[in-house]
């Protein structure tokens, strides 16, 4: 009996004192980008659409690029800056796949769309049938890396979303006849929103960054509306605004809720309409000259989205110094401007980017230390010892 309890002794001291080897990952974590024009990427250069909703022609992307690649700016987006901040190349359009890993992620974001299909419907790839998308992407991974892998690259990987303000937009422009209350229309946004959460975090997505809607009523070509109904100071309109606002006090309860339901899931919100509204209120903070009027349009505030001539009005005017603007065209930030948003998103305190910021969700631990089925395996061999 004395013999058995030393081999126990023995057998519980080695096992204490045997490190615990954790292996890490041998790649940096991925990153799939979900949302709308501010995050795509060129998807809609591969779909039937009109070229409302395109950015693959001069002058988009002149700064940068130096031609076209179907952002909606003169240069990189807040995505391009957050994976070369994580040391990723660039997060490829799911259309231009074909030939490229899958490891370092996918962007299926689409411009025009929003949570709800009947955002533009037919002409965008709403979030909904982004998910789609993503699932067959998840598939694809099996088959290039393997299941062990694949589902590591998946729990390990970022998720991004900038989503919303056009179904915003739909309901405030829609006829007389809207069938929502304001209330009841957030509430459905933010039911395809859940939802298209909890279908990645099925596939084992678990960490997800979220862009709250910016100061969409704020934007040139609201306030070029604006002075076309008579209101010709440049003021904001109030009734996108106050939607807006609702919008982004669900986000965090919505988030909060999803965290406490599902093990393991992880968010953080940029406030995106905090940093954007300051930028346009004091543009000389942020190194820009001219924040009421697009680089790039026509009409007041060069608020008219003519960018371009593609679209349904041909005339437009290019600024001389791009560096100046805030806006590069009715609707959509400069490079400058995005560059500076995704640094605060990186790396911002808690004031703009909360719970985390998104180089916390990069940098943190995903080893793999059996540290749980250690103290299991130790409570097996010390009962077998008792007896």
């Amino acid at each position: 009996m004395a013999l058995i309890s030393s081999l126990c002794i023995f057998f519980l001291v080695a096992h204490f004192t045997t490190p615990i080897v954790c292996h890490k990952r041998s790649h940096q974590a991925a990153l799939f980008v979900f949302g709308d024009s501010l995050f795509d990427a060129g998807n809609n250069n591969y779909i039937n659409t009109t070229a409302s909703f395109q950015a693959n022609y001069f002058p988009y992307g002149e700064s940068f690029f130096k031609y076209p690649t179907g952002r909606n700016s003169n240069g990189r987006l807040i995505p391009d800056f957050i994976a070369e901040y994580a040391n990723l190349p660039f997060i490829p359009p799911y259309f231009e796949i074909r030939n490229k890993h899958l490891v370092h992620g996918v962007n299926f974001a689409s411009g025009g769309s929003g949570c709800l299909a009947e955002t533009a419907r037919g002409a965008v790839i709403d979030l909904k049938t982004q998910l789609k998308l993503f699932q067959n992407v998840t598939q694809l991974l099996r088959n290039e890396v393997g299941e062990t892998e694949s589902k590591q690259i998946l729990s390990n990987a970022v998720y991004i979303f900038s989503t919303g303000s056009n179904d915003i937009f739909s309901a405030l422009f829609a006829n007389s006849s809207f069938p929502h209350s304001d209330t009841e229309y957030v509430q459905m946004i933010m039911g395809n929103l859940t939802s298209v959460l909890k279908g990645i975090y099925k596939e084992g997505g678990r960490k997800f960054v979220m862009l709250n809607v910016g100061p969409i009523g704020c934007i040139p070509t609201i306030k070029a509306f604006n002075f076309q109904m008579g209101v010709t100071n440049g003021s904001c309109m109030e009734e996108i605004t106050n939607m807006t606002k609702m919008f982004n006090s669900a986000l965090p309860q919505m988030f909060k809720k999803l965290e406490k339901q599902l093990h393991g899931f992880k968010y953080t919100i940029f406030n995106f309409f905090k940093v954007f509204g300051d930028s346009i209120d004091n543009p000389t903070k942020y190194g820009f000259k001219i924040s009421e009027t697009a680089c790039c349009g026509t009409g007041p505030f060069r608020g008219i989205l003519s960018c371009g001539e593609k679209r349904q009005v041909k005339e437009y005017e290019l600024c001389k110094n791009v560096k100046d603007y805030l806006f590069f065209d009715a609707v959509h930030p400069t490079e400058l401007a995005y560059q500076q948003f995704a640094a605060l998103l990186w790396n911002g305190t808690t004031d703009v980017v909360a719970p985390h910021n998104l180089k916390s969700f990069f940098e943190s631990s995903n080893s793999r230390c059996p540290s749980s089925l250690q103290f299991l395996l130790y409570m097996k061999k010390k009962q077998q010892c008792e007896i």
